[in-house]
């Protein structure tokens, strides 16, 4: 009994409350249905660099621009978003400085004694530093669901990370195959935006005559079949992200109407009248290069600047080759999905040669579909060679010929994973061997990670 009695005494003080949530590694932000911010840690003061004094009794979407949970948040007038006990998710925020900060949220919703619902509270742990420091261990593995660790994807990852707290147009540019609407989707779920719509379209899949409809919507009667008023992808994108891939496609009378929306944020539908306006942040993207369109005339200057304010070029699959046992491990994870209760795979040493040595036209989905064709093929619990598809060996680009090789043996493999703590990379380093090297001989003795571990 005595030890309840001091439990309540402690919680019965509002200083002693606060005392005790001030000393939390989280940021907390709790307010009330109206949005006025009714507490605020020194932690929450440390991430974002704004002030307890500056926020106490303020409205949420006052101190940050677009709120603090920008389209998750579920007290705004226009928002869908439903009321969830608890939501966690990536957040990408501003500080009062207009730094970019990476944080994980929590929000949960708070009941009173009568289970009505009277606010939120929200816990947030800036991630920003540990993704440094995992950038710096080469510790990468993949980043809002994108797999890699080759240096040049790690520069994606950090492009990602830095214009998801903006709203500044981006252009991605890539080959096909290269995951650019993967792109386009982490940039959205890690901004803001990211609890709003993620809008698709590829400008080179629909006819001409049927484009600006699908972009900017219609009203009935504006041509024949038009039977009833439609909304366009940018006014479903609306609060979200409109992500309009193979932009160059895209005829230039439509680049005309893109650009006055660009430039005004309103449009009118096809045979409309009225004025729309939308809140929408708008990606690109194209496998063409967008600077030789302009100067064959294909493209607008104009709207190439307008499109261009970011650009994140996404490597191919041949520049990033120490990707390729990663992505391979990953579609092979996907297999008991495919084939029931399938046990599961590996590639085997030969096989990954040549996965390592083809020069992927079709880049990470060719990569993907090859595996999934062995994956089929193969009727053991390895794939070898012959369970690849043809092309692969027809097709092999000649190893460019280096020094010698260090060879590698199971203790000091063992030792070496050891010594830097599981880290791979920096294992490779300490063996004095290629990433991609050390990724072989762990797949043909997979029994030296058992060891280590």
């Amino acid at each position: 009994m005595e030890q309840r009695s001091n439990f309540d005494h402690i919680f019965s003080s509002r200083d002693n409350i606060e005392r005790i949530l001030d000393d939390l590694k989280d940021g907390i932000i709790a307010h009330d249905l109206d949005r006025t911010i009714f507490f605020f840690n020194k932690k929450a003061e440390e991430i974002t660099g704004y002030q307890r004094k500056e926020v106490i009794g303020k409205d949420c979407h006052e101190v940050f621009d677009g709120g603090f949970c920008g389209s998750r948040c579920s007290f705004c007038e226009s928002s869908e978003a439903p009321f969830l006990d608890t939501a966690e998710y990536p957040l990408t925020i501003l500080t009062r400085n207009g730094e970019p900060r990476r944080v994980e949220m929590t929000a949960t919703m708070m009941w009173n004694a009568e289970h009505d619902h009277f606010g939120v509270l929200a816990t947030f742990r800036d991630m920003t530093d540990l993704f440094e420091l995992r950038v710096k261990a080469r510790d990468m593995t993949g980043f809002s669901n994108i797999i890699g660790c080759d240096s040049k994807m790690v520069d994606v990852f950090r492009q990602i990370r830095d214009v998801s707290g903006y709203d500044y147009p981006v252009h991605i540019f890539g080959e096909t195959g290269t995951g650019k609407e993967l792109v386009a989707n982490a940039i959205h779920n890690e901004s803001l935006r990211g609890g709003g719509p993620f809008v698709p379209i590829n400008c080179g899949a629909l006819p001409e005559g049927l484009i600006e409809s699908e972009l900017f919507g219609h009203v009935k009667g504006a041509f024949s079949g038009a039977i009833r008023d439609k909304k366009g992808r940018f006014e479903l994108a609306h609060k979200g992200t409109i992500f309009l891939d193979e932009v160059a496609d895209l005829p230039k009378s439509l680049q005309v109407k893109l650009l006055r929306f660009l430039q005004e944020g309103n449009f009118v539908k096809v045979g409309g009248e009225k004025t729309v306006s939308v809140d929408v942040r708008v990606v690109s993207a194209t496998n063409k290069d967008l600077k030789k369109e302009v100067k064959k005339g294909n493209f607008r200057e104009d709207l190439f600047y307008r499109l261009n304010v970011i650009p994140i070029h996404i490597p191919p699959i041949r520049e990033r080759r120490a990707d390729i046992p990663l992505l391979a491990d990953f579609f092979l994870s996907k297999a008991p999905a495919i084939a029931g209760q399938r046990p599961s795979l590996r590639v085997s040493r030969e096989a990954l040669n040549l996965l390592m040595d083809y020069s992927w036209p079709g880049n990470v989905r060719e990569l993907q579909n090859a595996i999934q064709f062995a994956i089929v093929r193969c009727q053991g619990k390895i794939i070898h060679p012959d369970d690849l598809p043809i092309e692969l060996k027809r097709l092999v680009v000649p190893k460019a010929k280096r020094g010698p090789v260090r060879k590698l043996d199971p203790e000091k493999v063992v030792a070496a994973l050891a010594k830097t703590g599981g880290n791979k990379a920096r294992a490779a380093k300490v063996l004095g061997v290629g990433r991609a090297t050390l990724y072989r001989f762990l797949a043909d003795y997979p029994g030296a990670l058992q060891l280590h571990r």
